[in-house]
C-alpha cells in the first residue's frame, strides 16, 4: 500500500494522522538562536508569548535534509511507494527538500512528490483525500493523477484577529495594522494558485466577523464535495468554534465537519484568534 507523508503546515490532527496512517515530516521554527519542530517540542502558544515579548515574528524553514532522509527512507527501504505533500513552493522550499531527499536515497522512482499550491488543512484535505485511494489500493500513478485534479478545486480562505502578527512578519504595513487595529478590521486572506491574497475586510467583534465571512462562502459551499469540511483556527474561543460548526452543520452539506488547530509554522504567521473554513468544490 502507498504510504502518505505530508509536512508539518498540513495542520491535521494528531488523530486523524493516526486513523489514515499519515506521517509528518516537521517544518522548523527558529526563535533567537534556538531552534525548534513544528508540533514537537514547541506549541503556537509559546510561539505567541515569545513574538509578543520581542515584537517580531520567528523565522520559519523547510524540513530539514537529514529528518526527511530519515521519513522517507523509513519506507523507502521496504520498497514501498511513498507520496509525498509540501506546502505551496511560493511559500517554502519543503518539496524541495522531499525531492533532494528522494535523489539521496536513490529512489526517485518510489517518491512522488506534490506540491499542494495551498497551506494549512487546504494541504490536509487533499492529504486525506490522498490516503483514502491509498487505503483503497490505488497506485502513486493514480493518486497523483486524481490529486492534481483537485488541486484548483481547494478552497482555503481564514479571516485574522489581528493584523499585528501580518506586520510583524513583513506581509502588512505598519499603518495598515495600526488602522486596521484600531477600526476592527479582519481581513479574509484567500489561497490562490500557491500564493496568498487578501480580499473582503470584515468590521467589528471578531465573533460577528468570522460567521459574517462563514456566511459569504454559502454560494461556493452550496457545491462543495460532501465528504468533508475543515474549521481551522490558531486558537479561537470555543463559543466562536461551536457557532461555526452549528452554521455549517445547518446548511446539511458536509457527511464530516472537523476542527482542528493550526500548527507553529501556520500560527506564527497569522497569529491568535485566525479562523478558516477549507472544503474542496466539485
Amino acid at each position: 500500500m502507498v504510504k502518505i507523508i505530508a509536512d508539518s503546515t498540513c495542520d491535521l490532527s494528531p488523530e486523524l494522522l493516526e486513523r489514515y496512517d499519515i506521517s509528518v515530516l516537521p517544518l522548523h521554527i527558529l526563535l533567537d538562536d534556538r531552534e525548534y519542530c513544528d508540533g514537537v517540542n514547541i506549541t503556537p502558544d509559546e510561539i505567541y508569548e515569545w513574538s509578543d515579548e520581542h515584537h517580531t515574528t520567528p523565522k520559519t524553514s523547510a524540513p530539514a535534509l537529514d529528518m526527511a532522509i530519515e521519513v522517507i527512507g523509513l519506507h523507502v527501504k521496504q520498497n514501498r511507494p511513498v507520496v509525498c505533500f509540501a506546502i505551496s513552493e511560493d511559500m517554502s522550499t519543503s518539496a524541495n527538500v522531499m525531492r533532494m531527499a528522494a535523489r539521496e536515497l536513490e529512489a526517485e522512482d518510489l517518491v512522488t512528490v506534490i506540491d499542494s499550491a495551498s497551506l494549512s488543512t487546504g494541504i490536509g484535505l487533499l492529504v486525506v483525500h490522498a490516503a483514502e485511494m491509498a487505503q483503497a489500493g490505488k497506485t502513486p500513478e493514480e493518486i497523483q493523477e486524481e490529486i492534481e485534479e483537485l488541486k484548483p478545486k481547494v478552497r482555503a480562505s481564514f479571516v485574522v484577529d489581528t493584523l499585528v502578527y501580518l506586520y510583524r512578519g513583513g506581509r502588512c504595513g505598519g499603518l495598515a495594522a495600526m488602522f486596521g487595529s484600531a477600526l476592527q478590521l479582519h481581513p479574509m486572506i484567500v489561497v490562490e494558485n500557491g500564493k496568498m491574497k487578501s480580499t473582503k475586510k470584515y468590521r467589528g467583534k471578531l465573533s460577528k466577523a468570522i460567521l459574517d465571512y462563514v456566511k459569504d462562502l454559502n454560494t461556493q459551499m452550496a457545491g462543495a464535495r460532501k465528504e468533508r469540511v475543515f474549521i481551522t483556527h490558531s486558537g479561537c474561543s470555543m463559543e466562536i468554534i461551536e457557532k461555526v460548526k452549528a452554521y455549517l452543520e445547518g446548511l446539511g452539506i458536509f457527511d464530516e465537519i472537523l476542527v482542528t488547530r493550526a500548527g507553529g509554522v501556520i500560527s506564527s504567521h497569522c497569529g491568535p484568534g485566525t479562523l478558516g473554513v477549507l472544503f474542496i468544490e466539485k
